[in-house]
């Protein structure tokens, strides 16, 4: 009988052996790091921020295989956030918005500041204002072009026109 329960203790203890090791080998599979059991799919938001003050964002779902090679894709960006559903990257962009590019006008509000707005500068809404012009100084060609509107269309016209009116910017003193 001694031998009986001996032989039954050994076939049980093997058995829990058995149902053990298989369990960690199963969670030692799932545990890989940097695998994923299955595609990921996530919600991500790309932010650009332009240099004219703008920022425009696009949303995409990606299918995520690998974290690497998802991680590697969005190495020039910046991780803002991040949660189970969705992830934020931004970006500053070296140039101006398709805002600016497709309808932006350079003008003078009525009290001299120079301002960028959305479509020609008579009844259009102002995007970015930049300093007050000392509009006694400024040829008269410069004063009707300003009141007609400059268009922007590139980042380098953009750059050119401030630095034009600046000379005629009224110290701050003077404001």
């Amino acid at each position: 009988m001694k031998g009986r329960i001996a032989v039954i203790a050994i076939f049980m203890s093997l058995a829990l052996l058995g149902i053990f090791c298989t369990s960690i080998a199963e969670a030692g599979k799932s545990e890989n790091p940097g695998q994923i059991a299955g595609p990921l799919e996530r919600k991500v938001i790309l932010q650009r921020l332009y240099m004219d003050g703008e920022m425009s964002e696009e949303t995409v779902t990606v299918k995520i295989v690998s974290m690497e090679d998802f991680w590697a894709s969005y190495q020039d960006w910046q991780l803002i956030d991040q949660n189970e559903e969705r992830i934020i990257f931004q970006k500053k962009e070296h140039d101006i918005s398709p805002l600016l590019k497709a309808n932006g006008f350079f003008g003078i509000t009525e009290d001299g500041t120079l301002s960028i707005f959305n479509g020609k500068p008579e009844h259009s809404q102002i995007i970015q204002s930049f300093f007050q012009i000392d509009v006694g100084k400024l040829e008269t060609y410069k004063q009707k072009e300003l009141l007609k509107g400059i268009p922007i269309l590139n980042k380098s016209r953009y750059e050119q026109v401030i630095e034009a009116y600046k000379p005629y910017s009224l110290p701050e003193s003077e404001k």
